[in-house]
This record gives C-alpha cells, structure tokens and sequence, in this order.
C-alpha cells in the first residue's frame, strides 16, 4: 500500500515536473473564440512601470505575469525628441532558452529591471519610447509593444497608449491551488500527529456545536494570518529585491538547487529537521501555560503552531514565497499564504464540528508521503538546474530522478506478495522506460522531457515543406486579405487563414508540425490557403488583430464557401495536429 500510494502521488505530480522543466517550447490547445479569454491583452501581461529617475539614469520594471515571458533581444529604447541621447540600457542575463526553430534565446519569466543611463549635460524633458515583444507559454506571441512614458519636467509618469490597467496578481484559481497546497501539507508526519494534540488543548473536549467551531477558527485564523503575513512581506519587499531576476544567476540557481535537495533527504529520513531545541522548548512552554478552551488562548495557539510548523514545511514555503516574490502585489502574496494556512487548519475545523473520527489515522502511508514530497523537491531541483544546465543535461537528471523511483517501486525484484506491489512494480517498469528514453535522447542531443527521443519526421521532410509552401498565398496587408477572401467566395472555396510571424515560436512549430502533417494536407485539399505575415507589426497590421478579435499569432481561421468564418472552430495559441484535423473535419462537414 505504501508504494502504491507513493506512485499515484508521484503519478500526478509528473505532469506539473515536466510543465516546469519544459521551457523550451510552449504547447496549448485552445478551442473557439471564447478561450481566446485564456490570454491576456498585453499590457496586463506585460506590466510596464517607471520607478525612478535620476539626472543620471532611468530605471524601468517589467512585471510579466505568471504564465508569460519577455525576450530580450527585442528591447528597444528611443527618444521623442532622437536628439537626446541616452545610453546603452543594462538588462541583467536572462534565462536560457533553446528552440528548434530560432536557436538560443534569453527571456525573462520573472521581475525585470533596466536601467539607463541618461546624459549627465542634457536635463531637458523628453518622451521615452519603450518597445518590447513577448509571448505566453501557452503558445501565443504578441506583437511588438510600444509604450511611451514622460521622463524630466514634471514628476515622471507612464503615458498611456492603449491597453488596460494592470490587475492584480491572483486570481481565485490560484488561492484554490494555495488552499489545496495547505491541505495538502497536513498530511505530513511534522503536522498531523499535532492534530490530536491541539484538538485536545484548543476544544478541551468541547467537540461539536457552534462552541467547537469558533474554537477551532480561533486557532486557525491567527495561525493563516501569520503566513498571510509573510506572503504580504514577500509581496512588497520581494519584488523590490527583485529575487526571480537574481535567480537567473548561477551562484544563485546552484545554492538553492541543493537547498530543495537538502529538504528532499530530511523527507528521505537522512536527518530530522526541526527548530533549535533551545526555541523549541521556549515555545513548548508558551503553549503548555496557554489556557485552553478560550478563544484567546486558541488564538496564541493558533500563532505558536505557526512557528513550530514553518520549519518541517519550509522547503515548500520557499517555494510558494518565491512564487510570489514575482509578482510584486502585497495584497496577492498576503491572499495566496493565507489560503495555504487556512488548507492547513482545514482538518481541525472537521475535527472541531464532526470528531476525532473524522480524523484519518497515522500510519506507514505516511512515510509515503514524505517520500513523494521529496522526489518533488528533487524535481523543483532539477528545475531550478535546467536554467543553466544544458537541456540533454537536465534530460538526463531527469531520466536519473525517475530510475531511482523506479528501483524504490521495485522494479528490479522479483518476489511479491499482494497485487499491489506487483501493480507497483508495473507503474515502476513504465518509470524505468521512461527514464531510459530520457537517457536516449540526451545522448542524442534532444532536451524535451515529453518526448525525450525526438520528433519523427518524413523520409524527406524539406521537400514536403516545399510542396505545401508553394501552395500558400503570403499577404501583409488587410487590402490584400479582403481581396483574396473575396476571390474565395466568389469561387466557392473554403479558406483556412494563418496568421504567422518571424518572431512568433509557435507558428514555426504549426508551420513544421501541424500544416505539413499528410492527414491535415488531405483534408486541406480544395481549401485555398492563405498566409497572413503580421512580422511588421505596423499599425495597419495591429488594427485588423482587433478587427478578428485576436492578440497576436498563431491563430488557424477557417472559413466556408460562403465567406463566413467558422468561428466555432477557430485555433488560437498552439494545436496538435491530430486536433487540427478534428476541427478540419467538422469545419467540412458544415460546408
């Protein structure tokens, strides 16, 4: 039961192991126009502020939001009037990213600060225009943005040129995430075994009724709002010390890869960690002269356990306070650590209003957890790693975390005695392939935990691009899209529109991967293809993305005969090409 228990939490934590290590390409597939709600518009992705200038610099912060990144190389810095000149911005290294399509890159995920120099005998106000591109990792590319901000004269200001106001950091998805997180530590031999304890000094027999509950929430709203505390500190003062952009740094990635390792051997049982037992003791004592049975006395409680916890659930607490250093929102990061305290006090309420029965019994399967929160941290490592390791090196981490879960479940022995462990040892048997395709593919240069062994392609893959490039209409202006929809209709072809970019990572995979597959081609047949190349970005271009309701590329139109857009099947972000030619299909059963 022990390892079956450990594999299914291991089960469902891969796919978030691999989202993580899986920066080199972003992967979504997104239905009908509704789901275009899935992204941002760009100035809430991209959130640009002037925190200060000086007579001798200018200093700018870039808050992309969670999900979404910045390239570097696409910076531009310029001034209304060009006559004054500044100097070269400095951007701190960004974090590697490789892709099959564009080579090696630097992005920012996290926090960014610029700063530039201005000159030292030119003090005259002026227009700072600021350019910069970015992408979701779902798969979408925004077009280049242009925002200009009034530097010198009066107090500096953004001036606003379109967009939104920028929201907030949290979302009600992500306190739910922060809630089940909190429960979820609960179940760890440092927290539940308090349970019975604390149930007994805060409720003092009083289980049941209203006076239960309001006992057990004294305890646990003190206690939440300690971390709500935290999260609060960590969401102001983090992201002015601006800890995700430091963290691209090796000196820091190293340190705090082998911090994670660290906690994964104390969950292992290597060693016990826990406070000094000099604050132990203190602390003991503070909450043995509590009186029980009172709201305040549950109240102090409530504080204390927060201190006597903090340390066995540090290593995920470092995690989610790093999490929210990014964000720069107080009232986000204090929301997201209240949730997690509130999902850790969640069980006492149960025990408080339905008994102790409610309480589930300590046990090996305990053990198992423990073991499963630490192959996590081996991964949140291995994370962290992957920044400055090349990608067949991560690959092969990788293949290594998941053989020696394999070799835990079993694999490798021979005698059992219950169907569980031989259904163990089977789930451990798909971990041990698993992991020697990953060693496959680093040995081959690949770098994608989900397909370690590579993409399969065609015999002759340059002529099959060739065959179906030379059947695509390329245009670049709304003139020439409404001429050439029109020449369909009026010949009663169905259209399929695709709106690509030079810069946009996405459309080359939908390019390569997706429009080049033979069963897309062969439902394709008889469409007439039409390719618009938005790598301009002029403000013609950007003016027909609002007129179809779109952010940026890549995004799969399809149209009827009769010059109307399907648009129940229309693809924004990135799509497979077995979904695409699901959505052909039906796009050609309405025809």
């Amino acid at each position: 039961m022990r390892r079956l228990l450990f594999t299914l939490c291991l089960l469902f934590a891969l796919p978030t192991l691999g989202a993580s290590l899986l920066d080199a390409r972003p992967s979504a597939t997104l239905g009908a126009i509704n789901n275009s709600a899935d992204f941002l518009p760009v100035r809430e992705a991209f959130k640009l502020n002037l925190i200060d200038t000086t007579p001798d610099s200018i200093k700018l912060r870039f808050v992309p939001t969670e999900g979404y990144y910045l390239y570097k190389h696409r910076f531009a810095f310029k001034t209304e009037p060009a006559d004054i000149a500044l100097g070269a911005a400095q951007l701190p290294p960004g974090e590697q990213k490789h892709d099959e399509y564009f080579g090696d890159v630097e992005v920012y995920h996290g926090i960014l600060d610029v700063d530039i120099p201005r000159p030292a005998n030119d003090q005259r106000p002026f227009t700072l225009v600021v350019t910069y591109q970015g992408c979701a990792d779902k798969g979408l590319c925004y077009p280049p943005e242009t925002e200009r901000l009034s530097i010198g004269g009066a107090p500096a200001s953004p001036v606003a040129t379109s967009g939104n106001a920028p929201a907030t950091s949290w979302n009600w998805r992500e306190l739910a995430l922060f809630f089940l997180a909190g429960l979820g530590l609960t179940f760890t031999p440092c927290v539940l075994p308090m349970l019975p304890i604390l149930s007994g000094v805060v409720l003092r027999g009083q289980v049941g009724g209203l006076r239960g509950f309001s006992l057990s929430l004294a305890y646990v709203l003190p206690m939440a709002a300690c971390f709500a505390l935290l999260g609060a500190l960590m969401g102001m003062f983090g992201a002015q010390l601006n800890l995700q952009a430091r963290l691209q740094s090796v000196w820091v990635l190293v340190p705090f890869a082998l911090f994670f390792a660290i906690f994964a051997l104390a969950m292992f049982g290597v060693f016990e960690l826990k406070l000094p037992q000099s604050i132990s003791n203190r602390l003991d004592r503070i909450a043995g002269r509590t009186q029980g049975g009172s709201l305040w006395g549950a109240a102090v409680l409530g504080v204390v356990s927060s201190l006597l916890v903090s340390p066995c659930v540090s290593a995920p607490l470092a995690g989610a306070l790093l999490y929210i250093s990014a964000s720069g929102d107080a009232l986000g990061g204090g929301l997201k650590l209240f949730a997690l305290g509130l999902g850790m006090g969640a069980p006492l309420l149960l025990v408080a209003t339905g008994g102790a029965a409610w309480l589930p019994k300590s046990g090996p399967w305990l053990v198992s957890v423990k073991n499963a929160i630490g192959v996590l941290l081996l991964g949140l490592a291995i994370g962290l790693l992957s920044r400055v390791l090349p990608g067949p090196v991560t690959l092969l981490l990788i293949g290594l975390l998941a053989a020696g879960v394999s070799l835990f479940l079993g694999t490798l022995e021979f005698v059992y005695k219950t169907p569980r462990q031989r259904l163990a040892q089977l789930l451990g048997l798909l971990l041990l392939v698993y992991a020697l395709a990953c060693w496959f593919g680093a040995l081959s240069g690949q770098s994608d935990p989900f397909n370690p062994i590579g993409h399969s392609q065609a015999a002759n893959p340059a002529t099959a691009s060739a065959q179906t490039t030379g059947q695509w209409q390329t245009i670049t202006t709304p003139a020439q899209l409404d001429s050439a929809l029109a020449e369909a209709k009026a010949a009663g072809q169905p259209v399929l529109l695709d709106w690509y970019a030079d810069w946009c990572i996405s459309c080359k995979v939908i390019e390569h991967e997706v429009l080049n597959n033979p069963q897309v081609l062969d439902l394709l047949k008889g469409y007439r293809l039409v390719r618009f190349d938005i790598t301009a970005s002029n403000a013609e271009q950007r003016a027909l993305l609002d007129r179809y309701q779109l952010f940026g590329p890549p995004a799969l139109m399809l149209f009827g005969k009769n010059g109307v857009e399907k648009s129940d099947q229309r693809v924004i972000g990135e799509i497979n090409a077995a979904d695409f030619a699901e959505r052909v299909a039906i796009a050609n059963d309405q025809i």
